[in-house]
């Protein structure tokens, strides 16, 4: 999966969504990129509460310390195995839900690449499944679970969000970690309920679906 993802609803329809007990004090970004804020969903004190953190764990290898780099930023959750996610995929403390509605692809040659946006069919809201902590170097951020993508994302790139439905929500905030496996290797959701909109916007553009220019290739699908 790509680092770009959306949320074309109002603050109200995701509050409504997720029933977050206590008004939110974030704004909804046109976009998300690593290192930007996109509010997450967490539980505290029984209470579910709506946060802006920004996107991506602090990730340093040993060269990068040896050469004064800086921490870089991960914000994919591919591998429980690595050894960067040893406590935190296992604690529900560290667990949250991501709202979204799109999440993009590169489309076309090298330079001249442009965004792919992936939305679920007649889904107005999905929610992706992930994690979030206080960090030293960020302050609190949060990363996302990916799982194999289906056939309709797979010609772009070979993961996904791994998607929740509502009635796993709680399942998620507060499962075991043989429930985190299990979701994330479960069977990725249905090519026939996304749809892609092609767009005619670069990469790097910032343009959000909303606002997108679309491909004439629209008109084929």
């Amino acid at each position: 999966m790509s680092r770009l993802y959306a949320i074309a609803r109002t603050m109200e329809e995701i509050v409504a969504h997720f029933r977050i007990d206590m008004p939110p004090s974030c704004d909804v970004p046109s976009e998300t990129v690593e290192g930007a804020p996109g509010p997450v969903v967490i539980e505290k004190d029984g209470l579910r509460l709506l946060k802006s953190l920004s996107w991506g764990f602090p990730r340093q290898t040993s060269d990068m310390r040896q050469s004064g780099e800086p921490p870089g930023r991960i914000g994919l959750v591919a591998d429980l195995t690595n050894p960067l996610w040893n406590k935190t995929v296992v604690d529900p403390r560290y667990r949250c839900l991501i709202p979204l509605t799109h999440f993009a692809n590169p489309d076309g040659p090298k330079g001249e690449k442009t965004r792919a946006w992936f939305s679920r069919s007649r889904q107005p809201l999905m929610t992706w499944a992930g994690f979030c902590r206080n960090t030293p170097e960020f302050g609190p951020v949060f990363a996302g679970m990916t799982t194999t993508a289906n056939e309709k994302v797979r010609p772009y790139n070979d993961r996904m969000p791994v998607l929740l439905a509502s009635d796993e929500y709680d399942r998620w905030l507060r499962g075991s970690i043989q429930d985190v496996i299990e979701f994330q290797f479960r069977e990725p959701p249905p090519s026939e309920d996304f749809e892609i909109l092609h767009t005619r916007d670069r990469w790097r553009s910032g343009i959000p679906p909303g606002k997108a220019w679309a491909a004439r290739s629209n008109m084929l699908i």
